[in-house]
């Protein structure tokens, strides 16, 4: 008996579907995982970040965030997050009251690099000049970067640099002093007389700033005005003048402290 032939099976055309479904449903699992992955990720790296600023006393603890403006005014508000290209050396703290390292030599180099590669990056070499001498670290903020001509206020344009530089130099123990100098050419105001109260009036504007937004102890800061005596180029030119108009922020070594006046309050009290 002959055998029935069996009917020829019907081509599915469509089998593909299911590979596709399939690669469908493992590339939306993959970027399920990287998402995942990514976001678990980025909360870790947050809260490394706030761990070192609050070793290192950049914020204080519980404090909603670890980046704050400054502003001077009274709505002044905790010391801003330091730049990443500037350094800060461990063992210090920023706010008033925390034991700080003092800075020594190598220290004020290491300083001087951090934010000089910072000045690099952000274009302002010729706003600022550190030189390093048996004083200390002396940061030279000249005039046309931070004031305007004639004033004594700090232009609002400069609060993130001066933030900057602060931020690193308030870390350590070492007293800070602010020099205010000037060129030879007069001022006759109702507001300043004289070049001796404009260089004045200058450095003690920068005084404050540092007490009220990086909490620097008043009895680790002092303030001078050297109207234009204490030049630094000649006041003949033009070039030589504008070097002449600024504000040195000088963190002192242990050899300029001891050309500080002393302290009264360190000094025996009369019987």
């Amino acid at each position: 008996m002959a055998r029935k032939k069996e009917p020829e099976k019907h081509v599915n055309h469509e089998r593909w579907l299911v590979s596709y479904a399939d690669f469908i449903t493992l590339l939306f699992a993959v970027f399920v995982t990287l998402y995942a992955m990514s976001q678990s990720d980025k909360k870790k790296t947050e809260e490394v970040m706030q761990s070192i600023q609050q070793s290192f006393g950049m914020v204080q603890a519980g404090a909603p965030s670890p980046k704050m403006n400054i502003l001077p005014s009274s709505q002044m508000s905790i010391t801003p997050s330091i730049k990443p290209e500037v350094s800060v050396m461990p063992g210090s703290r920023g706010a008033r009251g925390m034991v700080k390292t003092r800075a020594t030599e190598k220290d004020f180099r290491q300083i001087k690099s951090s934010i000089e590669a910072y000045l690099v990056k952000q274009g302002a070499q010729s706003k600022v000049n550190l030189t390093i001498t048996r004083r200390g670290l002396i940061v030279s903020l000249k005039e046309a970067g931070f004031f305007d001509s004639g004033q004594a206020q700090i232009k609002p344009t400069a609060y993130e640099l001066i933030n900057t530089i602060a931020e690193v130099m308030t870390q350590y123990s070492n007293p800070l002093r602010l020099e205010g100098h000037t060129d030879n050419v007069p001022i006759n105001t109702s507001q300043f007389p004289s070049n001796w109260e404009l260089s004045t009036a200058r450095a003690v504007n920068g005084l404050k700033y540092l007490i009220r937004n990086f909490g620097v102890d008043p009895d680790k800061i002092s303030v001078a005005g050297y109207a234009e005596f204490r030049p630094m180029a000649d006041n003949a030119t033009p070039e030589g003048r504008a070097k002449n108009r600024r504000v040195d922020l000088v963190m002192l070594s242990n050899e300029g402290e001891r050309g500080e006046p002393e302290n009264s309050s360190n000094q025996p009290k009369p019987e």
